[in-house]
């Protein structure tokens, strides 16, 4: 399982499109094959004589409904931008998961990015759709029913990748980076590398812990550059000169992570590694990860 946060947004529409794999309608209906996981409080402000197919359109009304209601709530930063949106994927090679499961995916990681809390009866509203195979998007208002701003926990990504490798162990699912590191245990981080079988030199399980962590394409350090270039090209996009400067800002640190793969790599260059261990590929020169964008256009995700 691979996990995204996208960048928040004033309006649902676009990130249920894009969950959907087509525009939002006012004619087609999503059922609960669809819509595999909801806020539970919507059946205390729908009657159960109104319970009903709803369509696309309808849901990201719903979605939408805490901003226009509050139009006061503002998160710290002091933005309206309360649409939060995940989206789970899982290995090509993965088995077809049922709908229950599909939900309890959902449930799991709403709890832990803090958009569901167990009992809480004026929390965020949030769907999970499964509408494209092997994914899974969530969709929340951060605007809770009572008109403040949910607080989302520090260190977001991480605590809902760590849960997500939880959930692969638990369904026998296929890690992206299989004998790579666990965020949720130290020990089994490091009994997730993956040396040759007929090696046990300790310098070569190192060599491929090291080389895990610096991978270009399955590597986290290639992760973290990833989102940290995409930030940098939304916040080159606006006008203001404090975006533009928080732009460059960005820029610099994604070279400084580029600068630590390739440090790692020459580590582990060096190690004094069994001959059977198999050269890993230089990393390419750095380059930006994102291409130009024509004005008005979504990036590509």
């Amino acid at each position: 399982m691979i996990i995204r946060i996208n960048p928040r947004d004033l309006s649902p529409n676009e990130p249920l499109a894009e969950a959907l794999g087509r525009p939002v309608s006012g004619q087609e209906g999503l059922t609960d094959h669809t819509v595999v996981a909801r806020w539970p409080g919507l059946d205390y402000y729908t009657p159960f004589d109104e319970q009903q197919i709803w369509t696309s359109a309808e849901w990201a009304e719903y979605l939408a409904d805490p901003t226009w209601q509050h139009p006061f709530a503002a998160s710290p930063n002091g933005d309206r931008r309360a649409i939060w949106h995940a989206d789970v994927r899982l290995a090509p090679a993965d088995r077809d998961l049922t709908g229950p499961e599909w939900s309890e995916i959902a449930h799991r990681i709403a709890r832990t990015a803090g958009v569901q809390r167990p009992g809480d009866d004026q929390g965020c509203r949030w769907i999970a759709v499964q509408a494209q195979p092997g994914r899974l998007d969530l969709l929340a208002n951060l605007i809770r029913s009572d008109g403040t701003w949910t607080a989302q926990p520090h260190r977001l990504l991480a605590l809902v990748t760590a849960e997500s490798r939880r959930i692969e162990a638990e369904l026998g699912l296929i890690s992206p980076r299989t004998g790579g590191p666990d965020l949720d245990s130290a020990a089994r981080f490091a009994r997730r590398a993956t040396p040759l079988a007929d090696v046990a030199d300790g310098a070569t399980q190192l060599a491929g812990l090291l080389g895990q962590l610096a991978d270009e394409n399955t590597g986290p350090l290639s992760t973290v550059r990833g989102l940290v270039e995409h930030a940098a090209h939304r916040l080159g996009r606006l006008p203001h000169v404090q975006a533009q400067a928080s732009a460059h800002h960005l820029e610099l640190i994604a070279r400084r992570l580029h600068g630590i793969q390739q440090d790692l790599d020459a580590t582990v260059a060096a190690l004094p590694t069994s001959p059977a261990a198999p050269a890993r590929p230089t990393p390419p020169p750095y380059q930006a990860a994102v291409a130009p964008v024509p004005p008005g256009a979504r990036p590509a995700r």
